[in-house]
C-alpha cells in the first residue's frame, strides 16, 4: 500500500518505518525542513533501541522517504496517517492547532479516495472535527473516510510494540475503510492479540482511558508508600504480594518519583478537561495528577531531611523520563535538578543517551556520560531514572568517589540491607 505519515516525532517515524518494513511505500511529512534533510540524509533525530536498523534498511530499498511537500504526500498516498504532537496547551487541554493544520493540507490537495487516520492521541470528538476540516478545504468534492487508530507505542520498546502489539484498535463507522486498515494490519495481529474494530468515539476513549489507567497505578503506589515508610513496610514486598493477585498483575506498581514523558501527564490532564466539558466528575484523576506532580519533589526533600543542601554539589543519575529513550518532556529529573539549583546546589547530571536534549533545558548542569565521572567530590547521588547502565555498578568504587556516602534512590533500584551493609546513607521510595 501507498501511505503517507504527516509527523516524523517518535510515533511518525516509528510507525512510518515500521509500515514500510512491512513491504509499504511511505512517505513521511513534516514542516520542519532541517528534520527532514537529516531523515533524508540517514541521520537519525531521535534515539529509540531498534529503530536505526529498519529506517537505514527501508531508506536504502527506497520504501521509506521524506518531504516536507505537502501535495507530492497527500496525492501519492492512499491512507494517511496524521502523527502530529498535541501537546497540552494553557487550559490544559489537548492542543489540536497541528490535527487542523494537516487536515486543511489533506483536504486542499486530495485528488482521490483517502482513508485519514487520527494516529495521535486527541480528545473524543477529534475524528469529526478532522472530517469537517477536509470538507472545507477541498477543492473538488471526493469521497473520504477518518479512522481513529491510536497508537500505544512505549518509548524505549517502540519498535517491538509496533511488531507485536497488544492489540490493534480500529475505529471506524465505514465497510470500506475497515477493510483496507484491516488488510493492512493483518500481518501484525494475532490469535490472543486481536484487531479490534470499534465506534471512532469508543476508539478516541480508548487510549486516553488506558494512559489514564496506567498512571493511577502509578499514583496508587506512590500514595501506598507513603504508608510503608510509616509503617516499616517495605512497597516492592507489597507490590509483589498484589501483583500474584490475577485481577491486578505485577505491571505498573513500581513507587518512585512519579511519571513524565509526552503521554501520561497530558494525557491525564486531557481526559480531565474533556470529562469537565461534558459534565462528568474528574476527581479521581485530578487526584492521580496531582500526587504525580508531589512525587517529582520527593527526592529533594528526602536530601533535605538529612543535610543542607546550599553550596554542595549533588549528581543526579538519569535524565530522560524513563530508560531506553532520550525523550527528558515532563521527565522528573528536570524538577528534581531544578530544585537542587533553587536550593544552591550545583549540580552533575549523568544520562547514557538524553544529554544533548537536556542541554536545550538546563543551564549551569555538568554533563557526564560515566556515572562514576559523575559522582567525583560529590556529595549526595539522587536516582531518577532506573537505567540498566546503573544496576550493577561497584558500590564500593561509587562510595569512594562520593563525599557523602548518601544516596536517594528515586526508583528503588538498589536493595536496602545491601546499601546500608555498605555504609551507605540510602533512602529509597516507600522502603
Amino acid at each position: 500500500m501507498k501511505l503517507a505519515i504527516i509527523g516524523t516525532g517518535y510515533v511518525g517515524l516509528v510507525s512510518g518505518a515500521g509500515f514500510a518494513n512491512l513491504g509499504n511505500d511511505v512517505i513521511c511529512l513534516d514542516i520542519d525542513k532541517a528534520k527532514i534533510d537529516q531523515l533524508a540524509d540517514g541521520v537519525m533525530t531521535i534515539y529509540e533501541p531498534g529503530l536505526e536498523e529498519i529506517y537505514q534498511r527501508n531508506l536504502k530499498t527506497g520504501r521509506l522517504a521524506f518531504t516536507t511537500d505537502g501535495i507530492k504526500a497527500v496525492q501519492e498516498s492512499d491512507i494517511i496517517f496524521i502523527c502530529v504532537g498535541t501537546p497540552e496547551n494553557e487550559q490544559q487541554e489537548a492542543d489540536l492547532t497541528a490535527v487542523q493544520a494537516a487536515a486543511q493540507t489533506i483536504g486542499r490537495y486530495m485528488n482521490s479516495y483517502k482513508i485519514v487516520v487520527n494516529k495521535s492521541t486527541v480528545p473524543v470528538g477529534t475524528a469529526d472535527l478532522v472530517k469537517k476540516i477536509i470538507d472545507q478545504n477541498q477543492q473538488e468534492k471526493m469521497e473520504f473516510d477518518v479512522v481513529s487508530n491510536p497508537e500505544f507505542l512505549r518509548e524505549g520498546a517502540a519498535v517491538k510494540d509496533f511488531e507485536n502489539p497488544d492489540r490493534i484498535v480500529i475505529g471506524t463507522d465505514s465497510k470500506k475503510a475497515e477493510e483496507i486498515m484491516t488488510s493492512l494490519y493483518r500481518s501484525r495481529a494475532r490469535t490472543d492479540r486481536p484487531i479490534m474494530v470499534t465506534g471512532i468515539r469508543s476508539a478516541e476513549i480508548i487510549k486516553y482511558a488506558s494512559n489514564a489507567m496506567l498512571a493511577t497505578r502509578i499514583s496508587f503506589m506512590n500514595q501506598i508508600a507513603y504508608l510503608c515508610e510509616k509503617t516499616g513496610a517495605d512497597i516492592k514486598e507489597v507490590a509483589k504480594g498484589m501483583g500474584f493477585d490475577g485481577r491486578i498483575g505485577p505491571r505498573f506498581l513500581q513507587a518512585g518519583v512519579g511519571f513524565g514523558g509526552s503521554c501520561f501527564p497530558k494525557d491525564v490532564k486531557a481526559l480531565i478537561g474533556t470529562l469537565k466539558q461534558n459534565d462528568c466528575d474528574a476527581d479521581l484523576f485530578e487526584a492521580v495528577a496531582r500526587i504525580n506532580e508531589t512525587q517529582k519533589n520527593i527526592a529533594v526533600e528526602k536530601l533535605k531531611s538529612v543535610m543542607e543542601i546550599k553550596d554542595r554539589t549533588i549528581a543526579v543519575w538519569g535524565i530522560s523520563f524513563k530508560p531506553k529513550t532520550d525523550d527528558i518532556r515532563e521527565a522528573p529529573a528536570l524538577i528534581i535538578i531544578r530544585a537542587l539549583q533553587k536550593l544552591g546546589a550545583k549540580v552533575h547530571a549523568c544520562d547514557p543517551v538524553a544529554i544533548e536534549n537536556a542541554k536545550k533545558q538546563l543551564d549551569e548542569v555538568k554533563f557526564f556520560e560515566n556515572p562514576y565521572e559523575s559522582i567525583r567530590d560529590c556529595d549526595a547521588l539522587i536516582i531518577a531514572t532506573e537505567w540498566n547502565e546503573f544496576r550493577n555498578l561497584d558500590m564500593r568504587a561509587v562510595k569512594i568517589l562520593l563525599k557523602n556516602p548518601i544516596i536517594i534512590d528515586g526508583r528503588n533500584i538498589y536493595d536496602p540491607k545491601e546499601m546500608r551493609a555498605l555504609g551507605f546513607e540510602y533512602m529509597g521510595i516507600g522502603r
